[in-house]
């Protein structure tokens, strides 16, 4: 139970309500221990009036209907205690799954591009939503039925011993073999349920992955093999929870056994005791009352196994995650941000997932207020150096200033919070499109959201719809348009008004007429602000005043576009092939 000692910090943050909860569950079952002695009492009562022939039948009557009265009352009090248990107890577990799905998310948020380059969503989504049910299935249920189980076999076994201790030590000799079974059983049990949770995950992503590229399966006509892979999946999941299964299935009839050795060993061993006159006949009832109410414990005793071993195996898989480190960590603050120049000094930057060195010893200088434009090849580093900007990478080698401070110095809340960034896949929210663009900036007013669409000439569009701003989209924004998803992240991003802009290849999917209106509103709305632009038609970087080519993460060419254009070489050569494109 290694990994379930991370949950030792929620336990201690609710000690107060645990801790009433085992005061409250002892109550309950010391208020259930009344019952057996009472039937006890009323049967040697009777048969001591059945052995006298002057014996008092009113008295009797009257010891039974009391006897009758006080097991009913302290049923109720049980009852109404044990309601309280649940309450206490199962309350708590639900507490700890909402903080513990909140550490969960927080991780997620704090850990870097790397990490879900490297992870698959649905196994993400499986680890913060079926493990952490079966880890709250622990901290609640299997906690208060171990308490309550603890709790009855003490009082139970106190009192069984007090009052007949040979025939008590008769009764519990099958509880070590139970002892050895179940920790037998939950080795296998803690693989098994490993191999379930592993499994849900792949049988998610694939799932997760189909729901999303659904078009493209339909359009490749892949419908047939996309539901034979899923059946094999399914199939490979309905093996290991069977294998489990069988397992967990032999807990239940074990226990019954045992239950049953000890009652006829209470009956064998009772019944000689009371023929030899060393205990009543309401004694042996008793004891036999005693092991029957011992029954759904002990029985319990191999479900909460099969709980906390399925739990150790998912909070495993979660503190795989919860241990993992984040790249991009926060720099000690810097006091003085008011200059927005950028440099790159010798900055390179290497993929290990790809073995792809993206940047090559880049010497770069982009002064606060002005317009870069970025053109190059596919694959020559555009995307990485605006990911370094923003800090979603540190580069692998050299290093990037921005204001004449190393950007590792940052807090990255503070950094972002002074940069838009539109990147080249924009990604839309199932929301409604107002709150899509005010996700750049949370206070924003409905004629903020206005002035931004408009600026990124969205607004006519989202005007023509039914509901305007307040139309819900789709999933990854897929009602809209490529060009109306483009413009709507580029609103996004200007309502922030932030001092630097990153633009990656935004205006791919829009016609020339839209791309002039967005550039113009840009020069107009970002004068004297930063402006980087990335782009593969050079009419969206004409009026940069710098601008560079990049190949293979160095820079090849780089100046004003009258003097590039009249420059042999790639930028001359992308400008004649769009202008013949365009007479053509």
């Amino acid at each position: 139970m290694k990994a379930l000692l991370h949950l030792n910090k929620y336990l201690y943050k609710y000690r107060v309500k645990i801790s009433l909860g085992i005061l409250i569950t002892i109550v309950a079952r010391i208020f259930s221990l009344f019952a057996p002695r009472l039937i006890g009492n009323s049967i040697t009562a009777t048969e001591q009036f059945l052995k006298t022939p002057t014996g008092d039948l009113e008295a009797l009557k009257e010891t039974l209907l009391i006897n009758i009265a006080i097991i009913i009352g302290t049923a109720l009090l049980s009852g109404f205690f044990t309601f309280l248990m649940r309450q206490t107890l199962i309350n708590v577990s639900r507490y700890i799954e909402f903080d513990l799905k909140n550490e969960i998310f927080e991780q997620y948020l704090r850990l870097s591009q790397t990490f879900y380059k490297n992870n698959r969503t649905g196994d993400l989504m499986n680890r913060i939503s079926e493990d952490v049910g079966k880890v709250r299935m622990y901290v609640g249920p299997a906690i208060m039925y171990s308490i309550n189980t603890v709790a009855l076999f003490v009082i139970v076994i106190s009192y069984m011993v007090s009052i007949a201790p040979q025939l008590t030590l008769y009764t519990i000799i099958p509880l070590p073999l139970l002892s050895y079974i179940i920790y037998k059983l939950s080795k296998i049990i803690n693989v098994r349920s490993t191999k379930v949770q592993e499994n849900l995950s792949k049988l998610s992503s694939f799932t997760q992955e189909s729901f999303s590229g659904i078009s493209v399966l339909k359009s490749y006509n892949l419908q047939a093999q996309n539901s034979a892979d899923f059946d094999i999946l399914s199939k490979e999941s309905l093996d290991k929870n069977m294998a489990l299964v069988r397992v967990q299935a032999w807990f239940y009839p074990l226990m019954i056994l045992l239950i049953g050795i000890s009652n006829l060993l209470v009956i064998f061993i009772g019944g000689k005791q009371y023929i030899a006159d060393e205990i009543t006949i309401g004694v042996l009832a008793e004891f036999i009352i005693y092991v029957n109410m011992l029954t759904w414990p002990v029985a319990v005793v191999g479900w909460i196994t099969s709980i906390v071993q399925q739990a150790e195996a998912s909070q495993e898989r979660i503190n795989d995650f919860l241990k993992e480190k984040p790249d991009i960590i926060d720099g000690p603050g810097v006091a003085n941000q008011s200059n927005a120049d950028l440099e790159f000094e010798k900055v390179s930057m290497y993929y290990r997932e790809t073995q792809i060195k993206a940047l090559d010893q880049l010497q770069l200088k982009i002064k606060s207020g002005t317009t870069l434009g970025i053109v190059g090849a596919v694959g020559s580093g555009k995307s990485t150096l605006l990911d370094l900007i923003a800090r979603l990478y540190d580069p692998t080698e050299g290093t990037l200033f921005l204001g004449g401070h190393p950007l590792k110095n940052f807090k990255r809340t503070n950094l972002r919070a002074r940069i838009g960034y539109v990147p080249q896949n924009a990604f839309l929210f199932s929301e409604t499109i107002q709150n899509n663009i005010i996700f750049g900036k949370s206070d924003a007013t409905l004629e903020e959201v206005k002035i931004a669409a408009k600026n990124a000439a969205v607004a006519a569009n989202i005007e023509g719809f039914e509901k305007g701003y307040q139309t819900i989209l789709g999933e990854r924004g897929v009602t809209l348009s490529g060009g109306q998803k483009q413009r709507v992240s580029i609103a996004r991003a200007l309502i922030k008004d932030p001092e630097i802009l990153l633009l990656d290849d935004c205006l791919s999917a829009v016609d020339t007429d839209t791309e002039e209106t967005i550039l113009k509103n840009l020069k107009k709305i970002r004068a004297n602000k930063t402006t980087i632009i990335v782009s593969h038609r050079l009419s969206s970087i004409i009026d940069a005043d710098n601008i560079i080519v990049l190949d293979k993460g160095k820079i090849i060419q780089q100046g004003q576009h009258k003097d590039l254009v009249n420059r042999p070489g790639y930028y001359q050569e992308l400008f004649q092939k769009q202008q013949a494109e365009k007479e053509n």
